[in-house]
């Protein structure tokens, strides 16, 4: 009663029970910018489909051409032809997947102000759009590192990505580079190896964003690159990949379908599966794609890359 009778004003307790709260979107902090899907070229198939015709190797293909004779001179004219292989490799757009449950009553009493199925098809969609991402790095049967041919792998000279280890992966990839691909971490190493040397790598804005470069190819993070346990006790890896993109130039290109059905964006599709006995509505999420290297030189990866070395700079004063 004491406390009743000294209080003069309304306490800031009981005022914000009348108070209404400015509410934000669920976040999520799994969601990154996903470059890769940026970065590469989309190639629209048909059923689902992308047949690669190559052309058969048959050694230095310039010696079918020649320059022209010498004056006065008449020789017979090479003749050959360009074969094609007979069983060229077919890619197959594979789905990631999953099923959104509902129970109607939540969607139906609390979906103010934001509606709940929107929110939950929103979170679920940029989950499936990271595990897109992840695929099209790791995925064994047609992700970047396991269409990487063995000729195009190296490995780094010491451990930790020097400004050599990245010229060596150029000339690997030397027809219209597009960009490095690695992860954050690798991408700090290399700085600090520039920055031991007294080259710090130059940075340009794509996309609205900074990004380190290296001869004028942009560094492109994504955390998808996984780190692994290295050989050095404690030690931890990853890679460092360089690719180039684009039909145009024999590249890497994703594929993907437009036109599915219940398409909201290109290859993806969201479609209401039905209510149950139990009032639980469900929702089908489904992302096609899959992803094919051109040529076997689009594509360089550098192996063993040490991430966790850190230079000890020793300061002398005159």
């Amino acid at each position: 009663m004491a406390d009743e009778v000294e209080r003069r004003t309304l306490s800031e307790g009981a005022a914000r029970q009348l108070a209404n709260a400015t509410k934000t979107h669920a976040q999520w902090g799994g969601i990154t910018p996903r470059w890769l899907v940026n970065f590469l070229t989309w190639t629209p198939v048909e059923a689902g489909i992308f047949r690669l015709n190559r052309v058969k190797e048959r050694g230095d293909d310039a010696t079918d051409v020649e320059c022209s004779p010498p004056r006065d001179s008449n020789p017979d004219l090479p003749e050959t032809f360009v074969d094609y292989v007979d069983n060229p490799r077919e890619y197959f757009l594979k789905a990631v997947t999953t099923v959104l449950d509902v129970q109607t009553r939540v969607s139906d009493l609390y979906s103010q102000p934001f509606d709940q199925v929107q929110e939950q098809l929103r979170l679920l969609i940029e989950k499936v759009k990271e595990r897109q991402e992840g695929e099209l790095i790791n995925n064994g049967e047609y992700g970047l590192l396991a269409s990487a041919a063995p000729s195009q792998r190296i490995r780094t000279r010491k451990g930790p990505p020097t400004p050599d280890d990245l010229d060596e992966l150029l000339t690997k990839v030397w027809k219209e580079p597009g960009f490095f691909l690695a992860h954050p971490r690798a991408i700090a190493a290399f700085g600090r190896e520039c920055t031991r040397r007294g080259v710090p790598p130059p940075t340009v804005t794509l996309f609205g964003t900074p990004f380190v470069t290296w001869r004028g190819v942009p560094l492109v993070p994504s955390d998808k690159v996984k780190i692994e346990h290295g050989k050095k006790k404690g030690s931890e890896t990853s890679k460092i990949l360089l690719i180039r993109t684009g039909e145009k130039k024999q590249g890497v290109v994703g594929l993907f379908q437009p036109g599915v059905p219940g398409e909201v964006a290109p290859s993806l599709s969201v479609r209401f599966m039905g209510i149950d006995r139990k009032a639980i509505a469900s929702y089908l999420i489904s992302l096609y794609c899959s992803l094919a290297v051109l040529t076997e030189d689009a594509l360089a990866v550098l192996d063993d890359v040490e991430i966790g070395s850190y230079p000890e700079y020793i300061h002398a004063y005159a």
